[in-house]
């Protein structure tokens, strides 16, 4: 793909033509796949990403062939790697112009293209070594070049080749010029009449002058008649901006219009010059029908469509000042021609791209059928009551759809879950991510599903008296987002882009900074918090990254970024009426992590802030009881008034703490040992006996209820986990956690609980905790210690207490007598027999484990498997990638008893991360393998 340099101030004052420079060239211009060809490619041009960039540039290229299912879609990728460096794909710095780089290669033997292949197009993007850093095209796109194919061929070759229209002044001269692949007779006209004539030549020149307001078609032609060829360049010569107020009625982004014919298109970008709105409905040229008004305070385009077919989907985007192009940011959906395709029917139905167009693209439909809510009455749980449930998609089903976790919901709702926390479900960039790299706020990510998909699942969710939270990001977008695009140099914001900072002004920035003192970004800010809640009725959000909420310029000190921050405050204080004000009741949740002078200023204006336990847990579950105090998961330890504290003992973003149990868990010389599974996860059930009964809401994160514990760095932090929902409900003692999880939420939910005096001393090895009311008396001990150890249980009144998760009693003739845990003992004692969740009789390691291991791991060819068969059976071993996919299957066998191994061959797997399932009838273990 190619494209040009910014308009010149010459351009927008319609005084002279502007040059046009390309991001890629070749040498020669028409170039076979058996012929050398030199690329180059400008770094200054396109996203500019490498504009200026110092270190080695490598080409990531491949090809379009006429096997490919598109003309966009690659074969035959060059380098085996993207995030290494390929010396066969380096590329050349020019000598005097350092952001010009230049390769030569001949395509039939750089490309492993298979014989039966012929090469059509060269896709390319440029990459610095790791490929954290990627020039590609204007609007983020692929980069192609055409193969010459033989026979007889023309191309113009200045101006220069762009996806875009060429905008130019009216009566000036503008040189032009073109070659012929065959010597032949040339024409070069304008708006047919001929400007120039070359006999028998392969090169032409000549000067145009465009005199027609709007287009003006330049064109090349070889030869006459039926074997006579051509190429053209539309030269747009812009009409006068019309200033007009916005119609009364209609919004930023889409407006819809009675009738289902006409649609407002509006779009806040400030200082531009001109605005088309290119799509399906003016079949993407640059004409009058989709030439924008210019609002008379200078910030906003518009323009009415007329003429629309009711209920027909539009693609479309938005060209700025002739050389930006940028779907728009309030749209609900997008069509992205690199991404799109890896999302089956199934999850998102329908998905077409534009044909011969390039970008993301947004859309509008009008005449929808409006989704018919079931569910109208429901009453949001109370903050201090909320248990939470923190899951993502992707890593949570197997489906990762929004159909599949509706169809969950009998599985959340018997474990007490009443409030569902979402990581970010608005579009981000690709497909497998956490989803903290926004690009589009109002668009429902299509990885997940519809957004009616999505509507379907809260309806049922507040059917059940659950809540939906969604985790939105305000902090920071990524490059993607048409707000970054329409002001950005060098691949950062200009100084005059309305809503981010050129440099962020806090540590742990990622993406493009937002700047919340903007008037803009405030606007669109509340626009984003009004959406969500209307649209889909979700019941609040949890903000990503909420202490980045400043202008207050704390570069990498994050000391001082953590401070007291008044004009922090009063942002949130804004965000916190408004959302009010649009909803009333609606959850703000912040991950803040500011002194706690700060926060408890943010708690007493209602909104809750998260509070990270980890630490505290983590260190208990292991044994290192030293730093294992607990009373901090308490708002009233904190020093707040109001129970706005959501403490959790893990989340997206910690290790999980059976994973530290088993790898840095201590142990005794008797022989108990933390790194023992089935002694962590007892442990697991201490530390929750510890967690949900304090008062004020919970957080959990997926699967925490089953003790979890795969490494948060397996497939890097943000990458794929298994799924593993059939070997966690097959083994006991995972299931023991989670019923310990119910029957502990469920204690929540007692009468007295509300009102009930908590007491605690939750420091030290041995821990107690006390809720006391008129209706209910909870006593809880626990010993997180790998010894012995003595603990005055401070019973509330002498008589018989119940432990409420095994169902045993006891009595007790002196409150304060003491009690001998040895390590690992808890108990939850009630002054009443309470109805409960039977829970699942533990195992032993033995019976639920193969203590199964790999060597050598890393591998390459191979690998040899081995494990202890505690009972005879069929076992079965399978290869699965980190998305779940089988790549790899071992005829099953019958095998008796005791140390077995299994070769595993790994020649035809390539490099990286694979989960090694290991199955024996009922029985299942994972094994992480990297294959090298």
């Amino acid at each position: 793909m190619q494209t040009f340099r910014r308009l010149t101030g010459l351009l927008l004052t319609l005084l002279a033509w502007t040059t046009q420079a390309q991001v890629v060239t070749t040498q020669p211009v028409f170039f076979s796949e058996t012929t050398p060809v030199t690329i180059t490619f400008d770094a200054s041009q396109g996203n500019s990403a490498l504009r200026d960039f110092t270190g080695p540039v490598y080409i990531w290229t491949g090809t379009v062939t006429n096997l490919s299912a598109n003309n966009t879609t690659w074969r035959n990728v060059k380098s085996p790697t993207f995030n290494q460096a390929d010396p066969a794909a380096l590329m050349t710095r020019d000598a005097t112009n350092p952001n010009l780089y230049r390769i030569t290669f001949t395509p039939r033997t750089f490309y492993p293209v298979p014989a039966n292949e012929t090469i059509l197009r060269l896709g390319m993007i440029f990459k610095n070594a790791d490929g954290s850093i990627v020039g590609r095209a204007t609007d983020g796109g692929d980069i192609f070049i055409d193969v010459y194919q033989g026979g007889a061929a023309v191309r113009i070759t200045n101006p220069a080749r762009s996806t875009n229209p060429q905008f130019v002044a009216p009566n000036v001269a503008l040189p032009v010029a073109g070659e012929s692949a065959q010597a032949a007779n040339l024409v070069l006209t304008l708006n047919g009449t001929q400007i120039a004539q070359a006999t028998n030549a392969t090169t032409i020149s000549g000067s145009a002058t465009p005199t027609l307001a709007g287009r003006n078609v330049l064109k090349l032609t070889a030869g006459t008649g039926a074997t006579a060829v051509s190429d053209s360049v539309i030269l747009i010569v812009r009409p006068t901006v019309t200033v007009a107020a916005l119609p009364a009625g209609a919004q930023e982004g889409i407006t819809y219009l009675p009738g289902g014919t006409s649609v407002i298109l509006a779009l806040t970008a400030p200082n531009k010059q001109f605005v088309y709105a290119v799509g399906q409905f003016n079949n993407f040229q640059a004409d009058a029908s989709g030439f924008m008004n210019k609002t008379p305070d200078n910030n906003m385009w518009w323009v009415q469509l007329n003429g629309l077919t009711p209920g027909q989907e539009y693609a479309y985007q938005y060209l700025i000042d002739g050389t930006i192009r940028v779907a728009d940011p309030f749209t609900e959906k997008v069509l992205d021609p690199n991404n799109d395709r890896f999302i089956p029917a199934v999850t998102y139905p329908g998905l077409t791209y534009p044909a011969g167009q390039t970008g993301i693209m947004s859309t509008f439909q009008t005449n929808q059928t409006a989704y018919q809510w079931q569910t109208n009455n429901f009453t949001r749980p109370a903050k201090a009551d909320l248990v939470i449930y923190e899951l993502h998609l992707r890593d949570f089903i197997e489906r990762h759809d929004f159909q599949t976790l509706r169809d969950t919901l009998n599985y959340i709702q018997r474990l007490g879950i009443n409030c569902i926390e979402l990581m970010p479900v608005n579009e981000f960039e690709g497909n497998d991510s956490w989803g903290y790299n926004p690009s589009f706020y109002f668009a429902v990510d299509k990885y997940y599903g519809t957004k009616n998909a999505f509507k379907a699942f809260i309806d049922e969710a507040h059917r059940r008296g659950i809540a939906v939270v969604i985790d939105m990001v305000l902090n920071h977008s990524f490059g993607q987002s048409p707000m970054v695009q329409m002001y950005s140099n060098g691949g950062e914001p200009t100084a005059d882009n309305p809503w981010f900072n050129r440099v962020a002004r806090h540590p742990f920035n990622v993406g493009y900074d937002m700047n919340h003192e903007s008037p803009f970004t405030r606007a669109f800010s509340k626009k984003v918090m009004d959406f969500w809640v209307n649209e889909f009725r979700v019941d609040g959000y949890r903000f990503d990254l909420s202490k980045g909420f400043t202008q207050v310029n704390t570069g990498n000190d994050v000391g001082a970024w953590g401070r007291y921050d008044q004009s922090r405050i009063n942002i949130w204080n804004d965000y916190n009426t408004h959302m009010q004000n649009t909803r009333s009741g609606t959850y703000v949740m912040l991950e803040h992590f500011a002194e706690n002078s700060e926060e408890l200023v943010l708690s007493n204006a209602g909104m809750m802030l998260w509070g990270n336990m980890h630490g505290a847990y983590a260190n208990a579950i292991k044994g290192a009881t030293g730093s294992s105090n607990f009373a901090g998961a308490y708002h009233v330890d904190r020093g707040w008034q109001q129970p706005n504290l959501i403490s959790y003992m893990e989340s997206h973003d910690e290790p999980r703490l059976v994973y530290e149990a088993l790898t840095a868990g201590l142990s005794n010389t008797s022989g108990y040992n933390v790194r023992n599974l089935p002694t962590a996860l007892s442990r697991m059930e201490m530390s929750a006996a510890f967690f949900l009964p304090i008062p004020g809401p919970k957080l959990i994160w997926q699967f925490g209820e089953f003790g979890y514990d795969i490494d948060i760095n397996l497939n890097g932090r943000t990458g794929a986990k298994p799924i593993l929902w059939i070997p966690y409900l097959q083994d006991a003692n995972r299931r023991r956690v989670r019923d310990t999880y119910t029957n502990l939420i469920a204690l929540r939910k007692l009468p007295g609980y509300n009102n009930a005096a908590f007491t605690y001393q939750l420091g030290g090895q041995s821990k107690s905790m006390h809720l006391t009311s008129p209706t209910l008396n909870v006593t809880i001990v626990g010993n997180f210690g790998v010894f012995g150890d003595q603990i005055n249980p401070q019973f509330q009144q002498a008589g018989k207490w119940y432990n409420y998760l095994t169902g045993d009693s006891i009595t007790v003739a002196n409150p304060n007598a003491l009690l001998t845990l040895n390590a690992g003992d808890y108990a939850v004692y009630t002054n009443t027999r309470i109805r409960r969740v039977a829970l699942a009789t533990r195992g032993s390691q033995q019976q639920n484990t193969f203590r199964l291991s790999a060597a050598p791991n890393p591998a390459s060819n191979s690998t040899t498997v081995r494990y202890e068969l505690p009972v005879a059976g069929t076992v079965q071993l399978s290869v699965r990638n980190v998305l779940g996919q089988t790549v790899l299957t071992l005829p099953a066998v019958k095998q008796a008893a005791g140390s077995r191994s299994q070769e595993l061959p790994l020649g035809k797997l390539a490099p990286g991360v694979y989960l090694v399932h290991l199955r024996a009838d009922s029985r299942q273990q994972v094994l992480r393998l990297v294959v090298e």
